[in-house]
């Protein structure tokens, strides 16, 4: 077959055909790429117009978090216990680094860093725990506390190190050291636990501490105030420019404490070297004038990190200078339980003011052949409820304890705040031990025994009670059962006020007896304790200006086999007896009521009885008392424990 001729292939019109479709084809893909770009730019212009701006606006203009001034802390004569000072930091804010750097990079930026301000490893590990929850943009603390030679140092090198920038910020700080440390507390940085509980996290956008401890902790909402606001003009490298706008933070509220650190200087010093505790409370408010626990320690490292070896030590000091002896601990009372066994005896009809009994040198339950032992090796006599207390006979109580029963003696007690909580505004409060047959059923999964109701009498076995719990409750009987919560917050001043503004007591149930006249009876007693030369504190009241209303206590810290006697000079001093003293004062119009715990002092009138009345005098009469010499016996208990 013969090939067509290229005239025959020659076909203008099929050309012209072709090429119009194929352009056609071509202005049609054109126009439907038009038509995207077109629809998306309608898109991102107007229909996303406001989401663009935004993001726009916040490439020039930075939400920066202004933290608050923290409130301050006074004492009720204005002395100031928690302040703000101003504190150098060295910050890093990872966006104006200038690049984008991973883990090994950072680790080479705190190097170099490290050549002229001091980084420890906790400061690495803690500045990449931050780094790793904080936005870009936020600052993270590198450094805290730096002081004037490092500031400097630092200052002349800081052109080499973009982002990173000293800067001043308000530190805590605590002008008394460890006085009343127990009591007000101290803050420390927000660790990531703490941050996740916050019911309000924004607020503390920009803050770096918070309450730990005390009032510090318990107020914490009040004191921390609320974050204020600024907007930031920035520039392409994330630097700031200048403030466009400013919603200035809030300060929190100033507190006023209740503590005399007056008084509390002169229970600390009364203390002397002993380990213990001092409470002492306004009966009519219940406001806690002292509150000491000692040792103590200084919160001014807590701050911003103590050291690892600093805070061993504290952890390791067999004195424990971290545990809050006057709202933790828990100490057996002792005979200061007794004032309250007699009320409860006189309420409860098992006794009277005129019943006497013979005391001899020990007691036995029917049908035993237990002895509980007295103090006094040959006994006391006759005596009634009057003399048992003045002399703190331990068989009176014995028989009286074993008359009444543990459930009605745990029933009348707690009214008195024994075995709970009384809601102190602190941390850390114990409810003590108030044993019950319940309670040690399921403790220790036996019955409640009789001889447990005998040790309960005087203030020994399962019985706890802390510092808090015995001034609360010799208060109580201050006032002849009017009670109020214990408080440490007296007054609060509120953001641009001048003037404080008092905050109301606290009632809390009363002590209602069938005869109020058995008040009296046992507060009569009570000041024979030390007015009466038989009395187990008489030294202790015997020259005071004043009448006093006492009750000496001695508690064993181990229990005696029967017949055993008590040696403390065969006795490692950790196993001496703890002594207590509970008092009011004046006996007829009470301004003050105090417990004190002296740990392995020995007898509570030559021991604990002094350091009440140093802080009675100071209270009442503006001065300390001067030394008097040791006290004999006050009436130490010597029991079998079951």
């Amino acid at each position: 077959m013969a090939s067509p001729t290229p005239e025959e292939l020659k076909n203008p019109a099929r050309e012209r055909s072709l090429f119009s479709t194929r352009a056609w084809v071509a202005a049609g893909f054109v126009l439907v790429l038009l038509g995207i770009l077109a629809g998306r730019a309608a898109y991102l212009q107007i229909h996303k117009y406001q989401h663009f701006a935004t993001r726009s606006q916040d490439n020039r203009v930075r939400v920066v978090a202004v933290p608050p001034p923290r409130g301050l802390i006074y004492d009720r004569n204005g002395l100031p216990l928690a302040v703000n000072l101003p504190s150098y930091r060295l910050e890093v804010t990872p966006s104006e680094v200038g690049r984008r750097l991973d883990a090994a990079g950072w680790d080479a930026l705190l190097d170099r860093i490290g050549r002229w301000i001091e980084i420890t490893e906790a400061d690495r590990r803690r500045f990449h725990a931050e780094r790793g929850r904080k936005r870009p943009f936020q600052p993270i603390t590198l450094r805290f506390n730096l002081s004037d030679e490092e500031v400097a140092r630092f200052a002349v090198h800081q052109y080499a190190f973009p982002g990173v920038q000293v800067v001043a910020r308000p530190g805590r700080y605590y002008p008394r050291g460890g006085a009343a440390v127990h009591s007000v507390g101290y803050v420390g940085r927000i660790s990531e636990k703490e941050l996740k509980s916050l019911e309000d996290p924004e607020n503390y956008s920009g803050s770096s501490h918070i309450g730990k401890t005390g009032v510090e902790r318990h107020y914490e909402s009040w004191l921390h105030g609320r974050v204020g606001l600024q907007h930031v003009e920035i520039n392409a490298q994330g630097r700031a420019l200048r403030i466009l706008d400013e919603e200035p933070p809030e300060p929190g509220v100033d507190l006023l404490l209740s503590l005399d650190m007056g008084l509390q200087a002169v229970a600390e010093q009364a203390l002397g070297d002993h380990t213990g505790a001092v409470v002492a409370i306004d009966p009519h408010t219940g406001d806690v004038l002292a509150l000491v626990s000692k040792p103590t320690y200084d919160p001014n490292p807590f701050v911003n990190g103590i050291g690892a070896k600093a805070y061993r030590a504290l952890l390791t000091d067999p004195d424990r200078p971290l545990f809050n002896r006057a709202l933790t601990g828990r100490y057996p009372p002792g005979s200061t339980i007794k004032p309250f066994m007699g009320l409860a005896g006189l309420e409860l009809g098992v006794t009277t003011p005129e019943k006497t009994l013979w005391a001899g040198p020990y007691y036995k339950l029917p049908n035993s052949e237990r002895k509980y032992r007295d103090w006094k090796r040959g006994g006391h006599g006759r005596v009634n409820l009057h003399k048992s207390i003045v002399q703190s006979c331990d068989v009176y109580f014995y028989d009286l304890a074993y008359r009444m029963g543990i459930d009605r003696i745990h029933g009348f007690l707690s009214r008195f705040g024994f075995g709970q909580r009384l809601g102190i505004d602190a941390t850390g409060e114990s409810p003590g031990l108030l044993p019950s047959r319940t309670w040690k059923k399921g403790r220790h999964g036996v019955a409640w025994f009789p001889g447990d109701t005998v040790n309960v009498g005087i203030g020994q076995g399962f019985l706890l009670a802390t510092p808090l719990q015995l001034a609360s409750a010799t208060a109580t009987i201050a006032m002849r059962g009017k009670r109020f919560r214990p408080r440490l917050v007296r007054a609060v001043r509120r953001p641009g006020a001048s003037r404080f503004e008092p905050l109301p007591p606290q009632a809390l149930p009363p002590v209602v007896l069938r005869n109020p006249a058995w008040w009296d009876v046992v507060i009569e007693a009570m000041k024979d304790v030390t007015r009466k030369r038989n009395g187990t504190a008489w030294r202790i009241g015997r020259d005071a200006p004043y009448a006093i209303a006492a009750k000496t206590g001695t508690a064993q810290v181990f229990g005696l086999k029967e017949g055993q006697k008590y040696d403390a000079k065969k006795l490692h001093r950790k196993l001496h007896d703890h002594a207590l003293f509970i008092a009011f004062a004046p006996a007829d119009d009470p301004q003050i009521a105090v417990a004190v715990v002296v740990e392995h002092g020995g007898h509570g009138g030559s021991a604990a009885g002094p350091v009440a009345r140093a802080v009675m005098d100071y209270h009442i009469l503006g001065r300390a008392p001067e030394p008097r010499a040791p006290e004999e016996g006050d009436g130490r208990s010597l029991v079998v424990r079951r």
